[in-house]
């Protein structure tokens, strides 16, 4: 894997001469498929890659709830509500998951959550979009957390361990929350007129940025290159935009709705659809936090922590008096 990827000429992966004598022992693990564990050495700059890109992870699944517990109390009818309350709290789960990962190359969850509340850790911009309507409960399932499998069903493979089996659990339940959101879909399109224009409607506004998840490509990325060479990333985004792209596109066709991009065809030749050039401008903008719900979704976050300061200060209180009445005993 390695020596491939410098011979593609792909930048920011460092060569073999200048890596230091552990540098090279630690890459030779990880060409032999050797999982990483947490007390094993790994290079600086492997430990900070891990921590930005399970942070990141770790809280688009938490932010990720907010744009479906805006539909909880309007779900249309009890097991509707329960399937949605039970899908936020796997995303909650989720979050705790990797939270734990990213703990174990030696951040702290506290350092973690002050740099989302403070703006300087980033989340999944796909949920700084408004759900507008019931359909959007299907749609996020559909094709947010469907582009979502695929993107992290290869990182059960990745090199780092405490990452990999964490993803293992959350892909499966990933999986429950794509049939939720495409059973919702189906419904409504079999449905009355009006439904499935909801269901269109919400097709067309949640298409392209489910597309813009997967990030830009690979050649406009200065880690992605090192990424794969230490097998963090084992596809690149292109790829993985191309197979979301086949995936849902019959999808669609079968329940009779269309993809808002009147580019899209099927290439007979590549066994592939090709698809429209995504506006990248829209995406980047809403990194830079003006998306249409960034402030939004960030103050509720803040909100929500210091609501529970109580809460934890009453956990750790407990904690201090039960180790009190353990030496005392």
């Amino acid at each position: 894997m390695y020596a491939q990827l410098v011979e593609t000429g792909l930048s920011r992966v460092r060569s073999q001469d200048d890596m230091s004598e552990d540098e090279r022992a630690f890459q030779a693990r990880i060409d032999d498929g050797i999982k990483i564990e947490a007390k094993d050495w790994m290079p600086d700059a492997y430990r900070k890659t891990l921590i930005r890109q399970i942070s990141q992870h770790a809280h688009s699944e938490i932010v990720g709830q907010l744009p479906e517990g805006n539909w909880v109390t309007r779900a249309p009818t009890l097991k509707r509500k329960s399937i949605l309350l039970a899908k936020i709290q796997d995303e909650a789960g989720h979050g705790l998951y990797l939270y734990s990962a990213a703990e174990t190359l030696g951040t702290s969850r506290d350092q973690l959550l002050d740099a989302l509340h403070a703006g300087k850790a980033k989340y999944s911009s796909i949920f700084n979009y408004p759900t507008l309507s019931w359909a959007d409960m299907g749609a996020i399932g559909w094709l947010v957390d469907g582009s979502a499998i695929i993107n992290q069903i290869p990182l059960c493979r990745c090199s780092y361990g405490p990452y990999a089996r964490a993803m293992i659990r959350v892909c499966k339940e990933e999986s429950f929350h794509a049939r939720q959101g495409y059973d919702i879909m189906m419904v409504l399109c079999k449905g009355t007129p009006q439904q499935k224009a909801m269901a269109q409607d919400a097709l067309n506004r949640w298409w392209w940025p489910s597309l813009m998840m997967f990030g830009p490509s690979d050649a406009e990325s200065v880690n992605s290159a090192q990424s794969s060479a230490w097998r963090i990333k084992l596809f690149s985004n292109d790829e993985l935009r191309q197979k979301m792209v086949d995936q849902t596109v019959p999808q669609a066709e079968y329940l009779g709705l269309t993809v808002p991009d009147p580019d899209l065809k099927f290439n007979e030749e590549t066994g592939h659809y090709e698809f429209g050039a995504i506006d990248w401008s829209e995406f980047h903008n809403v990194l830079k936090g003006n998306g249409p719900c960034n402030r939004e979704r960030l103050q509720a976050r803040v909100d929500a922590w210091e609501d529970g300061a109580w809460f934890r200060e009453a956990l750790v209180a407990h904690a201090d008096k039960q180790a009190d009445r353990a030496k005392a005993a």
